[in-house]
């Protein structure tokens, strides 16, 4: 039984995508070329699309290597949808910061998101770029934020640009969950709702399997007395989402699940004492982690870090309940 320390993890944005590694690599460099042939190749797949340039402009927007790209390949397709990308994200920040520029930045990014939609009409991503900005009209002013849902137990929201996403991508995986995000912010009790909707009509081996797993995090996150709540993943209906999550990532093609939501189903495995299940999601992961949930879930965010290892070596040796 190996029971030596686990070693420290990668905490690398592109996880388990070789290609999309390189390419963040040089973009941190400041080098773009990679990421023009990455965009390139990567083509019509949606879903991956979605996944690639979200991580790129998480890079880029800490840069000025766009503005190197644009200067010599200012018509390239792939620098006009990162752009939107990076301008979605200074939108964010900015919110969060509560910056004065907030409200200049976010009108820029929202004509950028039109303007992306225009230009390429089956690309999912701008839409999901909307999405991503509802949550900065928390009080649904503007009208494509106030939609009735189909399901009549939602309450309105942002429904027709998650629709426009689903129609051009069938289970984009950020665009449900840019909506939860928006409803954990917004209206919490819609969350669930939400998630209890998707779920059920997933794939098999969709990472959308994962949703319930947030759930859990965001609940335990947010209750006063976590003493009373620390081990509510041994029970219900924190036990099954875990048990659910697992049995549609073993259906799952290998590494179509991102780094994050199998950090989220190995630290559920783990809390729940399903040890065996949760050494096969950490031996999936190899040396790549997440910081979340860890730092959700740790007595302190600094020590997301130890609770992992911890949780790591408690599986390998097989321990029947997991203690932090």
């Amino acid at each position: 039984m190996n029971t030596a320390r686990p070693a420290r993890p990668a905490y690398h944005p592109a996880g388990l995508d070789k290609e999309l590694r390189t390419a963040v690599d040089d973009l941190q460099a400041g080098r773009w070329l990679s990421t023009q042939r990455l965009l390139a190749t990567t083509g019509q797949d949606w879903a991956r699309r979605t996944s690639r340039t979200q991580v790129l402009a998480l890079v880029a927007a800490r840069s000025t290597v766009l503005s190197r790209w644009r200067c010599e390949e200012p018509e390239d397709p792939g620098l006009f949808i990162l752009k939107t990308r990076v301008m979605v994200e200074h939108a964010l920040m900015a919110a969060e910061a509560q910056s004065p520029e907030a409200v200049r930045l976010e009108q820029a990014a929202r004509e950028s998101c039109w303007e992306s939609a225009r230009a390429n009409p089956s690309d999912p991503v701008p839409w999901v770029c909307l999405l991503a900005l509802a949550s900065l009209d928390p009080r649904q002013h503007r009208p494509e934020h106030r939609l009735r849902s189909s399901d009549p137990l939602l309450p309105t929201g942002p429904w027709g640009l998650l629709d426009e996403a689903l129609k051009r991508d069938p289970g984009n995986r950020e665009s449900h969950h840019r909506m939860l995000r928006y409803w954990t912010r917004i209206y919490r009790p819609a969350a669930a709702d939400f998630v209890h909707r998707v779920v059920p009509a997933a794939r098999d081996g969709s990472p959308l399997a994962a949703l319930p797993l947030y759930l859990s995090v965001d609940q335990y996150r947010n209750e006063r007395r976590k003493d009373a709540v620390r081990r509510q993943w041994l029970r219900e209906p924190h036990f099954s989402r875990s048990v659910r999550a697992y049995a549609s990532w073993v259906e799952a093609q290998p590494g179509s699940w991102p780094v994050i939501d199998l950090s989220y189903l190995a630290h559920a495995l783990w809390a729940s004492a399903q040890m065996d299940a949760a050494v096969q999601v950490f031996s999936a992961l190899g040396p790549f982690a997440s910081r979340a949930p860890w730092t959700h879930v740790a007595d302190s965010p600094e020590k997301g870090e130890e609770l992992l290892l911890t949780a790591q070596l408690q599986a390998h040796a097989g321990r029947a309940t997991a203690s932090a």
